[in-house]
């Protein structure tokens, strides 16, 4: 694992909680958020390509990766809560303006919440295979998440069997599908079913309708992001993913129309995995294209 994953450990305590979160270079920030079943490990490679020229700070979520892995007793494992994390963390870094977002996954609603917070602090946006708005009217909710959501057979599968993280890892790459090591370190952090809670309280979590928690909350987030509509952003998208699709790059595009977009036919959800030579070029130029001005005094 430390060839793979080469980065010193810091942690932030919530209460009587391990945040975990990696913290590597300096300059402007570049922060990176991750979503189910994955953690940091999803972002190392852009993490190493960045790191001598900006400061790149990533997260693991409560219950990912290596940050604590509590009970609900412990815990509230909502949006929300996901929200609060993530700005207590930059605020202990004082890290306030000119930041820079990479999201993927239910990252996309986490970042952008906070974004939807502190829109004078956000720089530039990159999007990966995520959303920050309700389920797009001509996508059906796809039935395995169903399942996990809904019945006590998903929850046999997710905390018993790791199939949630397991089945991501297989088919999350199309063009280039995971080798076993790889798959293994993605799932490495949910070993057991107690540590398997976050990857099923992710999907109970997702608001389906009004009457669920969190919402309101995606409803707020979809209607101010016309205010981002100025910064640059880049958006990266594997065509084949079966959760965030077409569907999902359409109503991005139909947001963001001055957006760079890369979408790639035969990749999947893992983009970063999938065409990793092509994506982090792609958005190491795009920082570079689009420089900040130089900071205040």
């Amino acid at each position: 694992m430390e060839s793979l994953y080469p980065f010193s450990s810091h942690y932030l305590e919530r209460g009587d909680l391990n945040y975990h979160y990696l913290d590597e270079g300096a300059g402007d920030p570049v922060v990176m958020v991750h979503g189910n079943p994955s953690w940091s490990f999803y972002y190392r490679n852009l993490v190493l390509s960045l790191r001598s020229d900006y400061r790149v700070v990533v997260p693991d979520h409560i219950g990912c990766g290596f940050s604590s892995k509590p009970d609900d007793s412990a815990y509230p494992y909502t949006l929300q809560q996901r929200v609060d994390d993530l700005e207590a963390l930059l605020e202990s870094l004082a890290i306030r303006e000119r930041i820079t977002l990479v999201l993927h996954d239910w990252g996309g609603m986490i970042g952008m919440a906070y974004a939807s917070r502190h829109p004078e602090r956000i720089a530039r946006l990159v999007i990966l295979n995520t959303a920050a708005f309700h389920l797009p009217t001509a996508k059906k909710f796809p039935l395995g998440l169903r399942i996990c959501r809904d019945t006590f057979l998903g929850t046999i599968l997710v905390r018993g069997f790791n199939a949630f993280a397991r089945g991501a890892a297989r088919v999350g790459c199309k063009r280039n599908p995971m080798d076993k090591a790889l798959r293994d370190a993605y799932c490495s952090p949910y070993d057991s079913w107690k540590n398997r809670i976050a990857t099923l309280r992710f999907v109970q979590d997702i608001p389906l309708s009004p009457d669920d928690e969190g919402y309101d909350l995606i409803t707020e987030i979809a209607q101010g992001l016309s205010r981002f509509a100025d910064k640059p952003m880049v958006i990266c998208w594997g065509e084949l993913d079966f959760v965030f699709d077409l569907h999902f790059l359409t109503e991005w595009r139909r947001r963001f129309p001055e957006a760079e977009v890369h979408s790639f036919a035969n990749c999947g959800h893992y983009i970063l995995e999938d065409a990793k030579d092509e994506v982090i070029p792609i958005i190491s130029d795009f920082l570079a294209a689009h420089p900040l001005d130089a900071p205040r005094p």
